[in-house]
């Protein structure tokens, strides 16, 4: 069992609180798992089993209803005295699902969690009619400190590391051993992810197109790039897809959660710059599955990560500009606005230099900070922090 406290205790948190919980994230980071968990939790604190109703619209085990009407019905059979925690996962299979959600969200004997997959259909349901009635959780693959703890406790930290920087943590990885288990089942969540959440829904959805696209993004994770530019590429290299097939998807899978955007923000004209983006992936794995076990660019697959990490940190992360200069990481909670960079090393005076002045640039008493993987160096620079990268991860 992999212990993942941050979401369990957002689950307690709301637990029998009025707002529907919604956790939502890529298949296989581990919702199901989370609230199979947290039932046995309510279970083990009082709540009768009888007053636990949950739903995977995947299983095979029982033919749930799949539209709005028949499911309550359903549900509200179920009903019993006292108050009925309800959970619906993969929610994004019923029809006008939203209704089911709001009809027995109005009542007062039931608390209502539900699970899904793809954003868009979520956010743009839930937006439209139960807006202000329900709190989102986002969720990731295992974090390093998650991963971390799945290790042998002998093995070297930096070991650790270079295992989750190749393959990625989505938990169920961490029992496999063999690179080619690993790359199948990276294999087989992305291509599940391709056939039932995107080409479903996109009939005329050309395959090799699309994972060759998907491929260029992977190799070119953290890089300033634009939908023109990928499409040029992609017709260079002899494989014709138009702009507008690359920006739909590009949008197909930041709506399944394996790629995020990072855009561009002027700090000096306050405003966002929507030329170029740069593009991470979801899970730092499915570099592996596309691209094998290749070096590539370590500063860029080093942010994957800390971008990753900042998400689940930061309320938004964007793209520092500042005059000609560039921040990694510009992250946003109550407290304000975090500056980051990231390299893999600064012992040579001139990177040190050259990865401090954008921080530097920056004229305002937010932190910043410098993250590299040197175990020597660290400290402030003048008000700038540098941190152990690995040291900044582990202290989640």
């Amino acid at each position: 069992m992999i212990d993942r406290p941050y979401y369990l205790d957002w689950l307690e948190r709301w637990r029998a609180k009025d707002p529907i919980k919604v956790v939502t994230g890529m298949r296989r980071s581990g919702k199901s798992k989370i609230l199979e968990i947290f039932r046995d939790r309510l279970a083990q604190t009082g709540v009768d089993p009888r007053n636990i109703i949950a739903i995977n619209f995947e299983s095979l085990e029982e033919d749930y209803p799949t539209q709005a009407k028949p499911l309550y019905d359903y549900i509200a059979k179920r009903l019993q005295p006292g108050m009925n925690y309800v959970f619906f996962d993969e929610i994004q299979h019923v029809e006008h699902f939203e209704k089911a959600v709001d009809a027995l969200y109005i009542r007062k004997d039931t608390d209502l969690y539900i699970t899904g997959s793809n954003a868009k259909l979520l956010s743009s349901e839930l937006a439209t009619l139960l807006t202000g009635r329900y709190v989102e959780l986002n969720m990731f693959p295992l974090s390093f400190a998650e991963y971390r703890g799945t290790r042998p406790e002998s093995e070297a930290v930096d070991q650790s590391f270079e295992r989750y920087l190749t393959y990625g943590g989505l938990p169920y990885t961490t029992y496999l051993d063999d690179e080619q288990s690993i790359a199948d089942y990276l294999g087989g969540v992305f291509n599940t992810i391709l056939v039932k959440d995107i080409a479903a829904r996109r009939p005329k959805l050309d395959m090799p197109a699309f994972n060759a696209v998907a491929s260029f993004l992977a190799d070119n994770v953290g890089n300033l790039t634009s939908v023109n530019h990928i499409a040029n590429t992609m017709k260079q290299e002899h494989t014709a897809v138009s702009r507008n097939t690359v920006q739909e998807y590009i949008t197909a899978m930041r709506e399944n959660y394996l790629l995020f955007r990072a855009d561009r923000y002027d700090l000096k004209g306050k405003s966002h710059l929507r030329t170029t983006q740069k593009y991470y992936l979801g899970d730092p794995g499915f570099r592996f599955w596309f691209l094998g076990k290749t070096g590539g660019d370590t500063d860029h697959r080093l942010e994957n990560v800390v971008y990753l990490e900042l998400l689940r940190r930061y309320r938004s992360v964007s793209i520092g500009k500042t005059g000609n200069k560039e921040i990694d990481f510009c992250a946003t909670d109550d407290s304000g606005i975090h500056y980051f960079q990231v390299s893999q090393t600064v012992l040579d005076p001139s990177t040190l230099d050259r990865e401090l002045a954008p921080l530097q640039a920056v004229d305002d008493n937010h932190p910043k900070t410098l993250l590299t993987l040197d175990r020597i160096g660290n400290g402030d620079h003048d008000g700038i922090r540098q941190l152990n990268l690995l040291d900044w991860l582990l202290d989640a």
